[in-house]
C-alpha cells in the first residue's frame, strides 16, 4: 500500500478540530484507503476499535442505508457516551439530505467527523449553506509521480517510470494489475461508473452516447483553448451535432466528479480576469490512453496535463496567463505569491528557435516573482537571465 503522506499529514493536522473532514476527489483515487491509513494512524496512537465508526456506503452490507434518517440512527447507535469517537462515512452523496445527518453528528461535542465523495455537489447548496464555516475540504488525486515512483524503490529510470506512469494510469489499484489488456478493463470501468452513476444517474442526462462521444473529444483536447461554442462547432461538423447549452451542461458534470478540471485565464499585464478562452485537463493520462489509444499522443500537452495537477496537489490556484498576444502555460499562486511556469516536452533544435519561442511569454512578464521552464530534456538546471530551466521529471519528484 502507498502511503499518500501528504493527504494523511493533512488528516492528522485536522483531528479532534471542530470541523467537518471533507474528502473529495474522483472515483477510486484513493479517499477509502486514506480513511484506512488514518484509521491506522489512529489505533496505533491508543484509539480502540469501538471508537471507530467507518461506513463505506457502497458497500453491499450497507445497502439499505438511503436517507440521512437510516445513516443517523445507523451511527448513533454505535457513540458510546463520555468516549471520543472518530466517524467515517465513505461515498456520502447516496444518501438523501445528508446535511441534516452531518449537522447532527457535528453537533455532538464526542464526535469527530470524516467524509467522502466523488462529486462536488457534496459542498453545494443546502450542506455548503448549513456548514459554512465548519469544514474543511480535502481535495485529492490520483498518484503523483513522485508517489508513484516509490512503489519501485529498485527502479531508478525515472524516463522509463514516467512513460508507464502516463499510460499505465495513477490510479493506485492500476499498479496490482500487471496485464494491459485487464488494466484496460479496470480503467474501462472507472469511465463507466463515472458517467453512468455519477453523471447520467444524477442528471438524468437522455443521450449516454453523445456524452461520452463529448468526453472523448475534452480527452483528445487537453490544454487546448476552448470555448464551448467552438466546441459546439467542431463537434457538429464532425458529424455530431450538438447544443452550446448542452456542452455547457456536459462540461459542469464532467468537472463536478472530477474528471475534468477547469482553468480560467489571467492577463498578466492588465490584471484581470478574462471570461473566454478556458482549458481543461483530465484527472489520470492513463484513462485517456484507456478511451483514445495511443494514436497523436501530444506528448507536449500531456506533460502540461502532469504538471497541471501537481500544482494542484502542491495548493496552488493555477490560471492561464495571458501575456499581450503570447501565453504562458501557468501562474500558480501560493502562499508567498505569485509563480510562473512554462512547459514544453524539448527546447532543443538546430537554431535554438523553440527555446527562444518558449522563453518569450515568460521574458515579457515585468515583475520578478520566480519563472519556470520545465522541459524533459536531460541538461543541468539552467538559468536564462533569472528564468530556471529545470528537467520536469526532477522537480516532479521534489
Amino acid at each position: 500500500m502507498i502511503q499518500r503522506q501528504t493527504y494523511l499529514d493533512t488528516l492528522i493536522s485536522f483531528r479532534d478540530k471542530m470541523l467537518i473532514k471533507v474528502i473529495t476527489g474522483i472515483r477510486r483515487c484513493g479517499k477509502s484507503t486514506l480513511l484506512e491509513l488514518y484509521q491506522d494512524y489512529l489505533r496505533a496512537d491508543g484509539i480502540e476499535d469501538e471508537q471507530i465508526i467507518s461506513i463505506n456506503l457502497e458497500e453491499g452490507e450497507y445497502g439499505e442505508i438511503e436517507t440521512y434518517k437510516q445513516l443517523y440512527n445507523f451511527v448513533s447507535d454505535r457513540i458510546i457516551p463520555n468516549k471520543r469517537m472518530y466517524i467515517f462515512i465513505d461515498e456520502i452523496q447516496r444518501v438523501t439530505d445528508l446535511q441534516k445527518c452531518i449537522d447532527s453528528l457535528y453537533v455532538k461535542k464526542n464526535c469527530d467527523v470524516y467524509i467522502t465523495g466523488s462529486n462536488t455537489y457534496l459542498l453545494s447548496g443546502e450542506l455548503a449553506t448549513l456548514l459554512s464555516g465548519r469544514y474543511v475540504e480535502i481535495k485529492m488525486l490520483p498518484l503523483s509521480f513522485k508517489e508513484y515512483v516509490s512503489a519501485f524503490p529498485e527502479d531508478t529510470n525515472y524516463e522509463r517510470l514516467y512513460a508507464n506512469y502516463i499510460q499505465n494510469s495513477a490510479f493506485p489499484y492500476a499498479l496490482e494489475i500487471a496485464k494491459p489488456k485487464d488494466r484496460r478493463q479496470y480503467l474501462q470501468g472507472i469511465y463507466d461508473t463515472i458517467v453512468l452513476k455519477d453523471i447520467v444517474a444524477l442528471r438524468k442526462f437522455p443521450d449516454t452516447a453523445m456524452l461520452k462521444s463529448f468526453t472523448r473529444f475534452m480527452f483528445d483536447n487537453i490544454g487546448n483553448l476552448c470555448s464551448t461554442k467552438k466546441i459546439a462547432d467542431v463537434m457538429t461538423s464532425a458529424g455530431r451535432k450538438i447544443a452550446v447549452h448542452t456542452v455547457e451542461s456536459y462540461l459542469a458534470a464532467l468537472t463536478e466528479c472530477f474528471i475534468l478540471y477547469q482553468i480560467g485565464r489571467y492577463d498578466v499585464k492588465g490584471k484581470q480576469y478574462l471570461k473566454t478562452g478556458d482549458k481543461y485537463y483530465i484527472a489520470d493520462i492513463g484513462l485517456r490512453y484507456a478511451l483514445l489509444g495511443t494514436k497523436s499522443a501530444d506528448m507536449g500537452h500531456i506533460l502540461e496535463n502532469i504538471v497541471f495537477l501537481e500544482l494542484l496537489r502542491r495548493g496552488y490556484e493555477i490560471y492561464i496567463g495571458k501575456v499581450g498576444k503570447t501565453e504562458v502555460d501557468f501562474i500558480a499562486i501560493g502562499d508567498e505569491g505569485e509563480e510562473y511556469y512554462q512547459v514544453a516536452y524539448t527546447v532543443i533544435d538546430a537554431d535554438g528557435a523553440t527555446l527562444r519561442r518558449e522563453l518569450a511569454p515568460l521574458e515579457a512578464i515585468a515583475d520578478h516573482n520566480p519563472k519556470f521552464l520545465l522541459t524533459m530534456d536531460n541538461t543541468p538546471i539552467t538559468s536564462h537571465n533569472g528564468i530556471k530551466q529545470i528537467n520536469a521529471l526532477d522537480w516532479l519528484l521534489r
